[in-house]
């Protein structure tokens, strides 16, 4: 690194080198930590601290219970599980540590729920959307109220008939197949929340399988991950789900043998 570079600025209070106008760029474009700078053999005290903040909002998305049923929604103090009418079951886990430490318990409804999902839910409909904690609370209650109305809407304007939709607490991504047999939708999308890392606990996901069954692996459903602000965005979610969803319908195909075909790079 040259002497121009090595020059020091500042920027929002904090000290950091004076960068290259390339690496400028780089830095823009994602949100991990590039050339941030050292002091001695260690990372510089501000770096540190915005580990230790990432770390701690990590723990806190995987520990933290759903409310999404009660999640604010506006000023008004409306909520997004009334407006959308959403109901609330839960997986063979009965607590969040059994949730992580035992995962194929997520993977299947408990006894109540399979009665509670067959008694409320209509079968047999184009698309089925579940919606699942996973392992970032957080990430379900900052996405899911952007993206489940626009979801929803476009089913619609596309003539789909749509299932009742419903959140399932300690979820793992295996229950799609559960869904899949008590329910026979064509097309079943879960909305779960993504292991969160240093750079966000924010990232959601979105997997879906055509006509799920129990012996279905990851190789039978797509995904779009990373839906959050500095990642895939609301409006691009949507529109790719619709489409992959589209896609399934007219294929009768989805995971390993269906491509989903992307818009070309600006």
């Amino acid at each position: 690194m040259s002497a121009e570079d090595n020059k020091l600025s500042r920027r929002d209070g904090l000290v950091e080198p004076d960068l290259s106008e390339m690496v400028r760029k780089v830095r823009a474009r994602t949100p991990a930590r590039l050339l941030a700078g050292r002091s001695g053999a260690a990372y510089r005290t501000s770096t540190q601290l915005e580990l230790r903040e990432a770390h701690a909002a990590a723990r806190d998305a995987v520990r933290a219970e759903l409310n999404l049923l009660t999640a604010p929604i506006d000023g008004r103090g409306n909520d997004f599980g009334r407006q959308q009418k959403l109901f609330e079951v839960c997986s063979r886990a009965t607590n969040k540590d059994e949730y992580l430490l035992r995962p194929e318990l997520g993977r299947r409804l408990n006894d109540k729920s399979r009665e509670e999902v067959i008694r409320r839910c209509s079968t047999r409909n184009d698309l089925q959307i579940v919606i699942g904690d996973g392992l970032s609370v957080t990430a379900v209650a900052v996405q899911v109220p952007l993206l489940l109305p626009l979801l929803s809407d476009g089913a619609k304007k596309r003539g789909w008939s749509s299932g009742e939709i419903f959140v399932i607490r300690y979820c793992r991504v295996g229950i799609l197949n559960e869904i899949g047999e008590l329910l026979v939708p064509a097309v079943a999308i879960l909305l779960i929340g993504e292991r969160p890392g240093l750079a966000t606990a924010e990232s959601l996901s979105a997997y879906m399988a055509y006509r799920p069954k129990t012996s279905d692996t990851d190789a039978n459903r797509n995904l779009i991950s990373n839906i959050h602000a500095r990642g895939v965005g609301t409006t691009q979610a949507v529109e790719r789900l619709l489409n992959l969803a589209g896609s399934m319908m007219k294929t009768h195909k989805s995971g390993w043998q269906l491509r989903e075909e992307l818009p070309a790079a600006p």
